[in-house]
């Protein structure tokens, strides 16, 4: 079976201390560095998703209501 273009699946274990390793192409793909800080979402039904990190500017402009291209 051939895989979407830009589509990844990749599996990780939990340790006992509830910490998991990113797989390394995961890590080059979306410029994962040590030290960054990741975002979990979590749904109960459908799983627990990992947005860009890029995702950060954009929650927290749509938290605090800042419009997109607003410079204050």
């Amino acid at each position: 079976m051939n895989k979407p273009e830009g589509k990844y699946a990749w599996t990780a274990t939990v340790g006992e201390k509830g910490q998991i390793v990113i797989p390394k192409q995961a890590r080059d793909i979306f410029g994962i560095k040590p030290g960054d800080t990741l975002l979990l979402l979590g749904d109960e039904q459908r799983g627990i998703a990992i947005p860009p990190k890029g995702a950060f500017v954009e929650l927290f402009g749509i938290a605090y209501g800042k419009e997109e291209g607003d410079s204050n």
